[in-house]
Formats: C-alpha cells, sequence, structure tokens
C-alpha cells in the first residue's frame, strides 16, 4: 500500500503562504527517529495527536470517572469532558502565546489515558496493590507514558511524552520555567524515581512551554467544573459556599480570570506564570475543593466502602489467574491477547512474555472503564454486594 503525497509545487506554495508550517513541522526526538517522518499535511505532533486518537484506550475516557462515581446522571463529567476541556483551554493559550497548538493539543489528549476506573480513588487502591504486590508505585501520569510508549509502543514524541508525564495540575505553581536539557534518558530516569517514590512526582517540570501550559490548563479544567459537578450530585449546595476572592467561584469565571493571567504573565516570556495573588487564591480554591468536594463524607464513604473492596478482590482474582496461566481467563482474552493483536502490525513483541504478572494485571486494571470493571466484578463475585447507583429518577 503507498501513501499518496502533496506535490513539490502545491507544498512551496503552502509554505510560502504560511512559513510557519515548516517551522512547526518536526520534533526534535522519538524512540526511531527513522519512522514516522514529518511532513507538511502531518507534521510531527499531528501524528501524534491521530496517534493518541486512534489509540484504543481513548475511547473508554467516555466511561470513566471525573470525581463522581456511580452515578447515573448524563450532566456530570466523565474523563472525556475533563481532557476535551483541558484541550480546548491549554490550544487557547497556546495560540495568543505564539506556541506550537498541535504539540499542546497531543499533551492535552493523551494526559489521562492511564487513568484507571473511578477517578482518584481507583488511582489510590491501584498504588497501594502495587506497592504491595510489585514493589513500585502508580500513578497515573507515569500509566500514561507506559500506554503510549510501552503498551502499545507508539513511538509518540518525546515533547508529547514528557509533557504527559509532568501534566499533574494537582501540584499547583505560581511559574513553570521549562527544564529543556531533558532527553529521553531523562525521562525514563524520572519515570523510575517515580515508581520508586510517588513524591518524586512533585518535581516534575516538563520541557516545554506547551507541557507547561497543560499542565496549569489541566487545574483550569477542574477547578470550577469539579464545583458545577458536586453541585448536580447533591454533595454540595451551591458553589456560593466558596470564597472566591479574586479567581471567583463559578467556573466560567474561573476559567476565564486564570486564562487572562496566565496570558498577561507569560506572553514573550521563556516561562507560563500566573502572579503571586491569583497564586494564593489559587491554593485556597484547591483547599476548598478538597475539603468539600474531594474529600467530603459522600466521596470517601463511596471510597471506602464500594471502591477499595472491589478493586482488592478483582485484583487478586486476576493476579491469581495469571499465575496460574488460565488462558480462559478475561485478563487473557480481553487484554492480554488484545493488546498482541493490535501490536502484531507493527512490533513483534510479546506484551506476555516482556512483563511481569503484576504489571500486567495492572495495566488491564487500569485499562478498564467503570461499568466494565463493576461487570468484571461481578461476573467473578455474583454474590457480593453489588455497587449502589445514583439512579436518573432518585
Amino acid at each position: 500500500m503507498e501513501y499518496s503525497s502533496l506535490s513539490k509545487d502545491l507544498q512551496n506554495r503552502i509554505i510560502k503562504k504560511n512559513p510557519r508550517l515548516a517551522e512547526n513541522m518536526n520534533c526534535s526526538q522519538r524512540r526511531r527517529n527513522d519512522h514516522d517522518i514529518a511532513n507538511l499535511w502531518r507534521p510531527a505532533y499531528v501524528r501524534d495527536c491521530e496517534k493518541i486518537l486512534h489509540c484504543p484506550y481513548y475511547n473508554r475516557y467516555s466511561d470513566k470517572t471525573q470525581v463522581f462515581s456511580f452515578y447515573k446522571n448524563d450532566d456530570i463529567s466523565r474523563r472525556s469532558l475533563h481532557v476535551q476541556l483541558v484541550s480546548r483551554i491549554s490550544r487557547n493559550i497556546s495560540s495568543l502565546l505564539g506556541l506550537n497548538v498541535d504539540l499542546t493539543e497531543a499533551i492535552a489528549l493523551g494526559h489521562d489515558l492511564g487513568h484507571p476506573p473511578f477517578g482518584h480513588a481507583g488511582e489510590s487502591c491501584l498504588n497501594e496493590l502495587s506497592l504491595e504486590y510489585s514493589s513500585k508505585g502508580f500513578m497515573h501520569n507515569i500509566h500514561s507514558v507506559r500506554v503510549l510508549d510501552r503498551i502499545f509502543d507508539y513511538n509518540i514524541s518525546f515533547e508529547t511524552l514528557d509533557g504527559i508525564l509532568c501534566h499533574n495540575g494537582e501540584l499547583p505553581l505560581g511559574k513553570y520555567v521549562p527544564q529543556t536539557d531533558k532527553n529521553f534518558d531523562v525521562l525514563d530516569r524520572e519515570i523510575e524515581e517515580c515508581y520508586k517514590d510517588s513524591k518524586n512526582c512533585a518535581g516534575l517540570i516538563p520541557a516545554t512551554l506547551e507541557g507547561c501550559v497543560v499542565r496549569i490548563s489541566d487545574l483550569i479544567a477542574y477547578l470550577g467544573k469539579d464545583r458545577q459537578d458536586a453541585k448536580r450530585a447533591k454533595v454540595i449546595e451551591t458553589e456560593d459556599m466558596f470564597d472566591g476572592g479574586i479567581l471567583g467561584k463559578f467556573n466560567a469565571v474561573i476559567i476565564n480570570n486564570l486564562i487572562v493571567n496566565v496570558i498577561e504573565n507569560s506572553f514573550d516570556k521563556p516561562y507560563i506564570k500566573i502572579d503571586d495573588e491569583y497564586y494564593d487564591d489559587l491554593k485556597k480554591a484547591m483547599d476548598e475543593n478538597y475539603r468539600y468536594i474531594y474529600l467530603s463524607d459522600t466521596v470517601k464513604k463511596v471510597q471506602q466502602e464500594t471502591i477499595r473492596p472491589m478493586y482488592f478482590n478483582v485484583f487478586k482474582k486476576l493476579l491469581s489467574d495469571i499465575r496460574l496461566g488460565r488462558k480462559d481467563s478475561y485478563i487473557f482474552r480481553h487484554h492480554i491477547n488484545y493488546i498482541n493483536n493490535v501490536r502484531s502490525y507493527y512490533s513483534d513483541i510479546d506484551y506476555f512474555e516482556s512483563n511481569t504478572p503484576e504489571d500486567i494485571v495492572v495495566d488491564y486494571i487500569a485499562s478498564m472503564t467503570d461499568d466494565y470493571f463493576s461487570d468484571l466484578y461481578e461476573y467473578y463475585y455474583p454474590d457480593f454486594k453489588k455497587p449502589e447507583y445514583v439512579s436518573y429518577f432518585k
């Protein structure tokens, strides 16, 4: 099969009309630089975007918890909407700052691919289990890189993977100065250090301004939106309970004010910054979200009484199946065989043979949607208590 190409004459005419297209065509490095050669109609970071969009796990964003699990409410955000919001906000900022919008989009689209079912509650459970059984932690940003770089081996650019690795908006700074001297060796070392101790994630800084933009956009996207969802879930009565300050209390105001402040402080600068007053209010707003939403009795009860027991039972069952070589188990049928089939078109490395049983179980669970996980749990434990959903009509 041969791919068509634009004629040289047309390419030259396009570049003459828009010289920046040629400037933004290439990335600095890939694992395999002889593959995925950039061209005018598929520049390096557009290729990354398309690889991420076509990753089988991208579609699973649509049934993964953002904050609130077990709600039958189509107006409460899922992970897919959050990713879209991060992409939209970060592209808006990057465009006005004159940055590479395609790189920004690639980082934003891929930043949560490694998020397990049931949001940060699921992440906490998987971290605990991974530490117990494999002596390395689980963090969704690290796993997002693993999905693209190791599980599917997509040959994603260094800049995109680095931005995904360093995206955690839960760790805000007032000023982000890119660490521009990084490469794949540094990326691999940072990942290993985070596996050993999750506290090392706090020190990660992106290598590009685009990565810095996505990092602060992640926070901008969820800070006010989670308040809207908390109100819809009846965890809070109104956003008026929040302090607000210069940032504002409501989602639209928060998004607008933070975007404006980022651009005001970052235009034509070698860093991404918000001013001190905004930074202080931002930390205060995050503390309020934790107090009234993420650590509320409603959310904690679901985590402790439902999500945690399900995770521990499913993890142990799957680990037993893989250790005993039960090829009829769904960890083989829906995960191992599935990944090997996807990779067979471009890689001859066997996924099962090249990973430990513990890592494979973590990979499988992290790939699941909320509904898939719940159904698998009920399949393995039909006599156990089923999770209770808040009905559409309750």
